[in-house]
């Protein structure tokens, strides 16, 4: 018997039970459809996280004080003080891979505009910074090198402090405000970025001179932590690698010793929230794939059912000169035209369902695999479950189906 007519027989089999079948079929639509969805949501959440961590600096690197671990409890950086100018100016020196480094110091307060406060955190910076953070001067311009080195009390501020300080429509620029108690003068407005991968209101921060930091707020000398970048995302690991190696030298660590410094990139980072990512992802699919498993059982059952009802159908078949072969490939082809018209619907009530999940803002993608995989699934799932009834069916004395009632 050849393809085209087992396939017309499957589908005039399949036409004289349509609930039976659509019935069988919504195990199958429901499975393909979450896993479609699952899998969007997974893909489009990496690519939202690499996305959100690049818009932080793609090739930054940073460099904290501390050992990473101490007895097990991580150490907080503010209470160490194993970063100094000297590495600042040994990274700027000497380091190849490297471009447009800053030193950093922050401190929490309350930020003042005659009236109006605002808690916010002010960072000590120099100008470089904004070229790490891939932040841009919004309004007016960036301190210089000479404010640096005079600590001049100037500041750049976000938008989200512009927004709480000022009135609506009052041009900041020139403008003085307090960060506990002391006064800068306003130069410059940052381009607002919104929300980072924390949470964090990127957009609510004052950028200041880092010696007028150290002295006038923190009064410290050494430095919270230093950012630079990478001068492409190829050379981040090797920089990562090339600053290690510079501050172990400057900070005359032995072989075998830890650092009391640690170094890390962007690229790290999304490394490692992509892992986390995919982790989630395969749960969901996991959790999906079970739909999947009940409507494969689903039509191993209704298989076994077809074949019970048409005992008398196989037999005069078989008196006719049917084989065995032509049997089992007969309802193997019913289960897989089920299965793969479940999954073809499944496929469009995933791809509506992710369209869905997008009109209410959460990132999705759907790639061709995801789509190319649930075809492979339907199609296997059907061989796999259709298989054993199918071979039941084959395996049927002609004489004794013709007898059954």
């Amino acid at each position: 018997m050849n393809l085209s007519n087992l396939i017309k027989i499957a589908f005039k089999a399949i036409q004289l039970n349509k609930m039976r079948a659509f019935l069988t079929m919504l195990g199958i639509i429901i499975g393909v459809a979450s896993v479609i969805a699952m899998l969007a949501i997974g893909e489009g959440s990496k690519q939202s996280i690499k996305a959100q961590i690049s818009a932080m600096g793609s090739n930054m690197i940073t460099i904290r004080p501390g050992a990473s671990m101490m007895g097990g409890v991580r150490q907080d950086a503010s209470t160490t003080q194993s970063l100094t100018m000297e590495d600042l100016a040994i990274i700027e020196k000497e380091s190849k891979y490297t471009e447009n480094t800053s030193p950093l110091v922050n401190s929490g307060g309350q930020s003042i505009n005659g009236s109006k406060n605002w808690p916010t955190t002010i960072y000590g910076v120099n100008p470089d910074y904004i070229k790490v953070r891939g932040v841009a001067v919004k309004e007016g311009a960036m301190f210089s090198e000479r404010d640096v080195k005079t600590s001049a009390k100037v500041a750049i501020i976000g938008t989200t402090v512009v927004e709480n300080l000022f009135a609506e429509g009052e041009d900041p620029i020139g403008k003085t405000i307090r960060f506990n108690s002391i006064p800068f003068k306003v130069v410059g407005v940052l381009s607002e970025k919104g929300e980072n991968t924390f949470g964090q209101d990127q957009d609510d921060v004052i950028l200041a001179p880092y010696t007028a930091v150290q002295k006038r707020i923190l009064a410290v000398t050494y430095l919270q932590s230093i950012v630079t970048s990478a001068k492409s995302e190829e050379m981040a690991e090797l920089a990562v690698t090339e600053i290690t190696a510079l501050l172990r030298g400057s900070h005359n660590i032995v072989p075998g010793q830890e650092d009391d410094f640690n170094v890390f990139s962007q690229q790290e980072l999304i490394s490692a929230f992509s892992s986390t990512s995919e982790m989630l992802t395969v749960l969901l699919v996991a959790i999906a794939g079970i739909s999947l498993l009940i409507g494969g059982i689903g039509i191993m059952n209704i298989m076994y059912v077809s074949v019970k009802e048409r005992t008398r159908e196989i037999g005069l078949r078989m008196a006719v000169g049917g084989s065995g072969s032509d049997i089992l490939l007969q309802f193997l082809t019913e289960a897989v035209i089920i299965s793969v018209v479940g999954g073809i619907l499944g496929v469009l009530l995933g791809l509506g369902a992710t369209f869905g999940i997008s009109l209410i803002g959460w990132p999705v993608s759907v790639t061709l695999y995801s789509l190319l995989l649930s075809f492979a699934v339907c199609a296997l799932t059907g061989i796999f479950f259709g298989w054993y009834p199918a071979k039941n069916a084959a395996a049927l004395d002609p004489i004794t189906a013709l007898r059954y009632e």
